[in-house]
């Protein structure tokens, strides 16, 4: 009977901190998220830098158009000649094509390939404004006491109370801030 009583009172004990636990935890701090999907929508400075990657990428984009439609009127010119060609005409017209195909994938691996201009040029444009956010988010997390702020977008958050959605705060510290 004595065991009984001891693990009766364990039972209680552990009951009360827990009941009181999620008051201890509000005391502390909080846990709040953003959207940075509507942080990335609605912060001008991020619709702007998004405007001159799209610019630079459309740029991209027409000078390999234009490669590779030389390379493709070589190609189709070759077709057409090729029985006119002598056996050195032919050989120099392929070589012109390898040369050109060379340079259109090169072309391409530049821009759009791992570590890219166009990757460089991203991160160039979006660090300084996401070193902005997080500058936003510390602040804002250090004068409310929050624990932690999680990213409805990354974080995988099934739910959360509307309520604790801060978003609206960071894009309204953010435009302070221009």
């Amino acid at each position: 009977m004595n065991g009984y009583k001891s693990v009766l009172m364990i039972f209680l004990a552990m009951a009360f901190v827990l009941s009181i636990a999620p008051d201890v935890m509000a005391q502390e701090g909080r846990i709040v998220y953003i959207d940075s999907y509507r942080i990335r929508q609605e912060y001008k400075e991020f619709q702007d830098a998004q405007t001159a990657f799209n610019t630079e990428i459309d740029e991209w984009n027409q000078e390999g158009f234009d490669l590779q439609r030389e390379l493709d009127s070589l190609k189709v010119d070759l077709e057409k000649k090729r029985l006119f060609y002598s056996p050195d005409k032919l050989a120099e017209t392929q070589d012109v094509i390898a040369t050109k195909e060379a340079a259109l994938q090169k072309f391409t691996n530049d821009i759009f390939g791992p570590n890219g201009r166009a990757e460089r040029r991203n991160q160039e444009l979006t660090q300084p404004l996401l070193d902005k956010v997080t500058a936003v988010l510390e602040k804002i997390a250090i004068e409310n006491n929050y624990l932690y702020i999680l990213d409805a977008v990354n974080g995988n958050i099934a739910y959360a109370k509307k309520t604790l959605d801060i978003t609206d705060k960071v894009l309204e510290e953010l435009a302070d801030l221009q």
